[in-house]
């Protein structure tokens, strides 16, 4: 028996989103922090560092390296941030290598809608019939969950600072958004469907993440199989082939690496649960809704898709010890689900939740804004001083440029509290607006009002600068062993030195070299001086030249 789907959706409900509106959402979204900073450690900073290492020379394109120490994973990513350092030698090259990857947060969200587009128009994702009509349009119902989809993914906490970074992650994450709109699409655009199959999972595997990649063929090929869309069923010889692909992808790039965590179990387990609390918010709350509301359809494939496509990096998320960043591959399938919550949601969890968001975004913008005018006008006092405490050395600097537009995104979310408070709103997407734009705001005013502090404390730059005080710029090379590819990284691509990190201070040929200031210093090695980062207080480099 067909039993009614639990959306009842009137024509006035599925009215779209404002496309200039959205645009200028995304725009805020993915822009800031683009221009004017260093890469931060330590996955940002060691990220691009195999790009300048490929880009420079200094390493060869197939086996990305620092120092001599070798990239863990497919060289893929490291590839694209090459190709625009090269193509783009008149610009910075931090800002070069992050270019492509912003283009590829863009298209992550352009595929969440699209995917989210495609499974509402299934005949099982659509709202219930009124007897006398006035139901929502299939086609206007499916526009407006996509918006919703678009915008539980931009308010998703998780999402916000790995999707700015240069990493193979974020690359993962288009892969897997790509092969989500595979599936989705198969019914309505199977030649579309074929391509984004065969090259979602290769470049998934040549990412780093052949294993998910494999099960991801293996589910895809299932769900398609059980189809009742004659398109869908087609697509499961390409889905198989798609994870040949794969296989052959990782095994040619050498993206096979052993990342098994075995943690305690109840350690473990707290940890996750911290991690899905606030990585996953709102996506993650309202997926679980999803799920409840429409456990009578879970077998559909509106539900089904992304549910199991969202499962399956939870899992590696806890095979890997509670890792954020594979956990970041099921955000896409969550912001599906979580657009499916939206007919369902009571009038009072959607208040709810915008009152939470107004007072929560509009608390953090004000805090943004007392730290920004301590800094430049000394009131009040206490916030600067706090700067200068935990960041030794900190000068505040004023960008006019950066202000004109942390005025334009406060002025801009006080109108969207007013819009969205002033009356009573009937579109679908109308819960996620306020978080989306909450979130949006926040980054935003982080890279502009607070963006000085923050690269001075999360780059490297400061220990590069305190270094060039002791050893010279013509230095044969700097021994780093044990260290962090962060740290190899700032001293070869901001100190312009030629550093060895592959070999111990016994086998290195280096005349100086930097070891943690904890470990001992060996005889054949003279300290020469202390230095540390500015928001370090316990530990520090311990600097060394030869005897």
């Amino acid at each position: 028996m067909n039993l009614p789907t639990p959306a009842v959706v009137a024509m006035r409900g599925a009215q779209r989103l404002p496309r200039f509106a959205l645009l200028l959402l995304c725009a805020a979204y993915i822009l800031p922090g683009l221009f004017g900073r260093d890469p931060w450690r330590q996955a940002d900073l060691s990220s691009f560092g195999f790009m300048a290492s490929i880009a420079q020379g200094h390493a060869p394109w197939w086996q990305p390296a620092i120092g001599g120490v070798p990239a863990e994973g497919g060289p893929l990513p490291y590839w694209i941030g090459a190709l625009a350092i090269k193509a783009l030698p008149f610009a910075d090259a931090a800002f070069a290598a992050r270019l492509p990857f912003a283009i590829i947060l863009m298209l992550t969200l352009m595929l969440v809608w699209y995917s989210c587009f495609h499974l509402a128009c299934t005949e099982a994702a659509q709202p219930v019939a009124f007897a006398f009509g006035g139901e929502a349009q299939s086609v206007d119902y499916a526009r407006a969950l996509a918006d919703g989809a678009l915008l539980a993914l931009m308010a998703t906490l998780g999402l916000l600072q790995l999707g700015h970074e240069t990493t193979p992650e974020l690359l993962q994450l288009l892969a897997s958004s790509l092969f989500l709109y595979g599936l989705a699409a198969a019914p309505f655009r199977p030649e579309k469907a074929r391509w984004a199959a065969l090259v979602s999972l290769p470049v998934l595997a040549a990412s780093g993440a052949p294993i998910v990649a494999m099960v991801l063929a293996a589910i895809g090929a299932w769900l398609c199989n059980r189809s009742r869309y004659a398109p869908a069923r087609a697509l499961v010889k390409w889905l198989l082939l798609a994870g040949l692909l794969a296989t052959l992808s990782a095994w040619e790039f050498n993206a096979w690496a052993w990342r098994i965590n075995t943690a305690a179990p109840a350690e473990l387990s707290l940890r996750m649960l911290n991690l899905l609390a606030w990585f996953t918010w709102p996506a993650g709350p309202l997926a679980a809704w999803t799920v409840w509301r429409w456990r009578s359809h879970w077998q559909r494939r509106h539900i089904l898709l992304p549910l199991v496509c969202a499962m399956t990096p939870i899992i590696t998320s806890v095979l890997m010890g509670g890792s954020d960043r594979a956990l970041l591959l099921a955000l896409p399938a969550l912001a599906l689900l979580a657009a499916f919550a939206l007919p369902t949601l009571q009038r009072g969890f959607a208040a709810a939740m915008d009152w939470f968001s107004v007072f929560f975004f509009s608390a953090s913008a004000l805090f943004f804004w007392v730290y920004y005018s301590s800094m430049h006008l000394g009131w009040p006092a206490v916030p600067l001083a706090n700067l200068r405490r935990l960041a030794t050395g900190f000068e505040p600097r004023f960008n006019a440029l950066a202000l004109f537009f942390a005025v334009l995104a406060t002025l801009a979310w006080l109108a969207l509290v007013r819009w969205r408070t002033a009356r009573h709103q009937h579109a679908l997407w109308k819960s996620l607006v306020l978080p989306a734009g909450g979130v949006a705001l926040g980054w935003l005013l982080a890279m502009t009002l607070l963006l000085p502090p923050l690269d001075y404390a999360r780059s490297n730059r400061p220990l590069v600068d305190q270094l060039r005080k002791v050893i010279a710029a013509d230095v044969d090379c700097i021994a780093t062993p044990e260290q962090g590819l962060a740290t190899s990284a700032a001293l070869e691509f901001q100190g312009n030195w030629r550093v060895d990190g592959a070999h111990s201070l016994m086998n290195t040929r280096c005349s100086y070299a930097l070891q943690s200031s904890q470990a001992s210093i060996p005889e054949a090695w003279r300290k020469i001086a202390f230095v540390r980062r500015p928001t370090d207080r316990a530990t520090g480099f311990a600097v060394l030249v030869r005897r």
